[in-house]
């Protein structure tokens, strides 16, 4: 498979390892996007600032009538500030880079860092706080 960039390119930032797994496991750009934009489950990433959001690959209904699953696709991201105008920060004194903040557009970036499959069911564990929420939704 070959990597094609996605629509909203300026939003995301694929980091060379996420395309290769991406390759790997057989997923497209816009998968990827897909479980970030409608994930089942958001939690902490084992790195730290890092969030994993996890989607099953297809569902099917039980006996009982309960969703079931036995794949999952999971992404772990990233949100980042980048000013518009400003690519080399960290070459930049502090008063210019106050400058640039003050003004230029300030944007929110996802830098997607990992995306797998897993086969299987993981258990939830502690999910985020409401404001971490809330700049995921600010973002997405």
């Amino acid at each position: 498979m070959q990597w094609k960039e996605p629509k909203n390119s300026n939003k995301y930032y694929w980091t060379s390892h996420a395309k290769t797994k991406m390759r790997h496991y057989g997923l497209s750009a816009q998968r990827v996007i897909r479980v970030i934009r409608r994930p089942l489950r958001i939690q902490e990433g084992v790195t730290n600032g890092t969030i994993a959001v996890v989607q099953p690959q297809s569902t099917r209904r039980g006996k009982d009538g309960q969703k079931t699953w036995t794949n999952e696709i999971w992404v772990m991201y990233q949100i980042k500030s980048q000013s518009a105008n400003n690519k080399n920060e960290s070459q930049m004194n502090n008063k210019m880079i106050q400058f640039l903040n003050k003004n230029s557009q300030s944007q929110k970036q996802m830098r997607i860092i990992s995306t797998w499959r897993y086969s299987g069911k993981t258990d939830p564990k502690d999910t985020l706080p409401d404001e971490i929420m809330n700049e995921i939704a600010e973002v997405v």
